[in-house]
């Protein structure tokens, strides 16, 4: 099974090799990883104590923020090193100050694993949610080095519960301590064998949105392209999503507008919107003091950054990503502001949407017309959203924590001196 493995992957390097001569993102891919040793040796100081931790993308990341500040906080002594896997979210966080060190993960080897490992000489090492890589999980657990996994989610149809899974469960006993969002993913370990040293611990996104909440910024072209107005908040969306939101604009009576932050904010991408909506809308770059877009139904957010913060002036928030094979983008980040958020049908391996669905404060859809019957019983039952905004709000108080719950774990484990 190994060395399918090991083809599997070398196959696919070989392929984002190929991909890399006319793809941007699987160019970053490779020339990211290049000559990574001599990058982290002339890189990384000698004679320090590190934390590595690993996050496959953006998503990943956000869900370790709470931990690398809380880690900065209780062992200042120790400098973190993050790694992530996709292009995507290595660009977004290569300049971020929170880690002390940023690299691409190198592709998973024997080789790799053990040079990668020795070069970095952590104390602990974190990956988060996902992303399980043989060769980097059995170098640490040989060399003693204690291995957890934080915000982790499980799901039947994964390989490790497969008759066909028995490398991807040795990855899963390599690891030291399991931090489970809910208690299904506590179930499926269980169905494997593996039932200590887990805890549900919930998700640590609950953390990290609720600070961002807490920490709120005012946007003031936004405060004066609402103005009396209510906000329909349409974050993280695609080709599929904005042809979902043309086909409801029609469900915004006056006192509506709709606000557009795309996923991709290339220069094509956003004129295929305002194409897509008659060149109705206003750019976010093109608002100043004497063009504030007041008179304007549709505002298209073409930046970065700006997305969590956004949905304070939101009424209802829609979330891109569930009409196409990756599933939907991060539905806490509206919901800590207390917004129902409709979304699209694939969502299921999330659980947190999936229990924002069961609580009825998502509303999954399969087409415009389901949109089109939600958006409007929303828009025009304000009592309703009101008590749904209480009620989301009151559910995200309730399930933070995640990251006290983890701190405390390697507090009493003495992981860190």
């Amino acid at each position: 099974m190994l060395l399918f493995y090991n083809f599997l992957l070398a196959l696919y390097h070989l392929s984002i090799r190929i991909f890399s001569l006319f793809n941007g993102k699987a160019k970053l891919w490779i020339e990211g990883r290049k000559n990574w040793q001599q990058t982290m040796s002339a890189t990384l100081q000698k004679g320090e104590r590190r934390i590595w931790i690993h996050c496959s993308s953006l998503g990943e990341f956000e869900q370790a923020r709470p931990i690398i500040e809380a880690l900065k906080n209780h062992y200042p002594g120790y400098k973190v090193v993050a790694t992530f896997f996709s292009p995507s979210g290595y660009e977004a966080c290569k300049k971020n100050k929170l880690p002390d060190y940023i690299f691409y993960l190198p592709h998973d080897a024997y080789k790799n694993a053990q040079e990668f490992i020795s070069l970095t000489d952590p104390a602990l090492a974190i990956f988060v949610k996902y992303e399980f890589w043989y060769h980097y999980l059995t170098q640490l657990k040989a060399q003693q080095i204690p291995t957890i996994l934080v915000s982790g989610a499980f799901r039947p149809e994964q390989a490790f519960f497969k008759w066909y899974g028995g490398l991807f469960r040795k990855m899963l006993r390599c690891f030291d301590y399991f931090f489970l969002q809910d208690e299904i993913s506590q179930q499926m370990l269980q169905s494997i064998g593996i039932s200590q040293n887990v805890v549900i611990s919930g998700d640590t996104r609950f953390d990290r949105v609720t600070a961002i909440a807490a920490d709120f910024k005012p946007i003031p072209f936004i405060d004066a392209f609402k103005g009396q107005n209510k906000l329909l908040i349409a974050g993280s969306t695609w080709p599929g999503d904005e042809a979902v939101l043309k086909d409801c604009l029609s469900s915004l009576p006056d006192g509506w507008k709709l606000v557009i932050a795309p996923h991709e904010i290339d220069e094509a991408h956003i004129r295929k919107i305002k194409q897509l909506f008659d060149n109705q809308p206003i750019l976010y770059s093109e608002l100043n003091e004497n063009s504030n877009g007041a008179d304007k139904k549709i505002l298209i957010i073409n930046n970065i950054g700006m997305l969590s913060r956004l949905f304070a002036y939101g009424d209802i928030a829609f979330i891109g990503g569930g009409f196409q094979k990756g599933g939907i983008h991060n539905t806490l980040e509206p919901a800590v502001f207390g917004l129902p958020v409709i979304i699209g049908p694939i969502y299921q391996k999330f659980v947190e949407a999936k229990r924002l669905v069961e609580l009825h404060y998502a509303f999954p859809v399969n087409d415009a017309a389901e949109a089109r019957n939600v958006l409007e019983k929303l828009v025009n039952d304000n009592g309703t959203r009101e008590e749904l905004n209480l009620s989301i709000r009151t559910f995200m108080q309730q399930n933070t924590g995640a990251t006290r719950k983890v701190m405390d774990r390697i507090s009493t484990e003495k992981w860190l001196k």
